[in-house]
């Protein structure tokens, strides 16, 4: 699907990292390792980021962002999960410029 979105002219993909608002993580892990290595555009992991740690892993994996709604919505304290999330953000593309795995 991803890449038949691609071909019609999508300026980047999102595929789902599980399901929406459910926090699980990154459940599609091997889809998401295929789509980043087979995509021209970028990829924008969405839904299932629950935890700014879920987030690293997609920037590490290769991901070129993450969009987090829940997780940081309903977190006691927005203002602080959501400077988690650059925190992990940055670690995450940091790690990948590493060479990280």
């Amino acid at each position: 699907m991803c890449k038949r979105l691609e071909e019609v002219g999508c300026a980047a993909v999102m595929p789902l990292g599980a399901p929406i608002g459910s926090n699980q993580g990154l459940e599609t892990k091997a889809m998401l390792e295929i789509i980043i290595q087979q995509s021209t555009v970028p990829v924008v992991v969405d839904a299932g980021i629950g935890v700014p740690s879920h987030a690293a892993q997609a920037l590490e994996m290769g991901a070129d962002a993450v969009l987090v709604n829940t997780a940081i919505a309903v977190a006691d304290d927005p203002v602080m999960m959501a400077t988690a999330f650059r925190l992990a953000v940055e670690a995450g593309v940091l790690a990948r410029q590493a060479g990280a795995g």
